[in-house]
């Protein structure tokens, strides 16, 4: 029975095993940190919170619509605002209102409100493309320098091997007598301090991944691994595009620009806004109200009684005068009825006109001026900072063509020499010292090819991003 446990759960481990060890390529890499990295997320509730604002912009255009209830006791001397009377005995009121206003005129406030806030919505988005942009490029540079670091470790490792074949070829000739221990140690040496390379390569390489992976905010990172693409075919000598023409393109695309721009915009609304303070403002309110109080009575009843009036006296005798006066019997109004009698309706129009408000208008106007001064400076400053980053990874990658095929040409040469060297230290022609320093100047010439190799991949890849082309390998 145990078995049909350990089954399902020996199949979980082996799939998430599988999956765990699933190499990791750039655009995966890339498209997993614009889902889950915490700077996006929070740039798209940034996002969110300035598309609330511009919807709430929109409807602060319609009317508003207020309703009210409140119920009311009092004791005491008062005037009951139902009966109009005075009252000195506990009375209860109950009042209902509903109140309406809309602003016909208030010099354009709220359409230059509408205005800014749609800007700031597109600012807002542009600034989310640009943190996309930015997580990508950090990303891409982290996964070159991977590359790097494997390559180089490679190239380390196999230095190592030949330094350990020949520790063990001189060995036997130390054994044999026919080279001096000396010529041992300073092999063994040499191995040795190749280790550390070895091993500083692993290190550099460990921390490569880390870079890469505290980037893509991944919890567990015991089976991360990147695709090695192959580069034996890249193009080393494709033509680059002049700084100018990439950047003529870029202020099209990137989104940097394009936000500085929306911003520019919305401080110019701003303007408007501070501006339309200056304007007359004409609002129009109703209101509809009614109520109850329990001091509002009724006649119920009527009863007309026979009252003595005076004396009347004819010819010296008296005779009453009566007359009919009628009575009245009470009862509270019934609630129904007052709500319907004690209906009030008003409807009016306001005119405001700015006079003197402690200069406060003056100085708003004038720091929207600032505030537009500021955003065109930052458009200004925006592009120029694009020119110089294009300018620099132009610069960068036409230095690093040059290098790598300097670097190339080195190889092979180093490589030539390096056999002769070796045919010569393999044969007791010359010293250990002469055969390391032929082995370093080649791993030193293997480096630099390689460092710029991977300098002029990235500084490419660059350049076409700023163009508008994803960043593929």
């Amino acid at each position: 029975m145990r078995y049909k446990f350990i089954v399902p759960i020996v199949f979980v481990f082996l799939s998430s095993f599988s999956f765990s060890q699933e190499k990791w390529t750039l655009e995966r890499c890339i498209e997993y940190a614009l889902k889950n990295n915490i700077q996006i997320k929070q740039q798209e509730l940034n996002s969110e919170y300035a598309k609330n604002n511009l919807r709430q912009s929109k409807l602060n255009i319609l009317p508003t619509v207020n309703g009210s209830a409140a119920q009311n006791y009092s004791w005491g001397r008062s005037v009951d605002r139902f009966t109009n009377t005075f009252s000195e005995d506990r009375t209860m009121s109950v009042n209902f209102g509903l109140s309406s206003s809309i602003t016909v005129f208030n010099g354009f406030q709220n359409y230059n409100t509408v205005r800014q806030k749609n800007f700031d919505m597109m600012a807002g988005l542009q600034n989310l493309e640009k943190a996309k942009n930015d997580i990508s490029l950090s990303i891409s540079s982290s996964y070159l320098q991977i590359l790097f670091n494997l390559e180089f470790l490679e190239i380390a490792k196999s230095q190592l091997d030949i330094t350990k074949l020949q520790v063990e070829r001189t060995k036997k000739l130390v054994d044999a007598g026919s080279v001096a221990n000396g010529n041992l140690l300073q092999v063994e040496a040499q191995a040795a301090q190749e280790d550390l390379q070895v091993v500083n390569a692993e290190n550099n390489l460990t921390l490569s991944y880390l870079t890469l992976i505290q980037l893509l905010d991944i919890d567990s990172v015991e089976f991360f691994q990147i695709d090695k693409p192959d580069f034996e075919n890249f193009d080393m000598s494709a033509a680059l595009l002049t700084a100018d023409l990439v950047y003529l393109e870029a202020e099209k695309n990137l989104p940097q620009v394009r936000a500085s721009e929306y911003s520019l915009r919305s401080a110019e609304s701003g303007l408007a806004l501070a501006r339309g303070n200056m304007s007359p403002r004409l609002t129009l309110s109703g209101s509809y109200g009614t109520g109850y109080s329990d001091a509002r009575k009724s006649i119920t009843e009527t009863i007309m009684e026979e009252v003595q009036m005076g004396m009347l006296n004819i010819a010296g005798t008296d005779y009453p005068i009566n007359m009919m006066q009628p009575s009245y019997k009470y009862e509270t109004t019934p609630f129904k009825d007052q709500l319907k009698n004690n209906v009030s309706k008003a409807l009016s129009v306001n005119l405001t006109i700015p006079i003197f408000n402690g200069w406060q208008v003056r100085t708003s106007v004038s720091n929207a001026k600032i505030n537009v001064l500021n955003a065109q400076y930052q458009l200004e400053g925006t592009k120029k900072q694009l020119l110089k980053e294009i300018q620099q990874a132009s610069a960068d990658a036409t230095a690093a063509v040059k290098k790598f095929n300097s670097s190339k040409k080195a190889v092979v040469s180093m490589e030539e020499a390096f056999n002769y060297t070796q045919q010569k230290f393999d044969v007791g022609l010359i010293n250990t010292v002469d055969y390391n320093t032929a082995k370093n100047n080649l791993v030193r010439a293997k480096a630099e090819m390689l460092q710029a190799k991977y300098e002029f991949i990235f500084k490419s890849k660059i350049l076409d991003f700023y163009r508008g082309n994803p960043i593929k390998l």
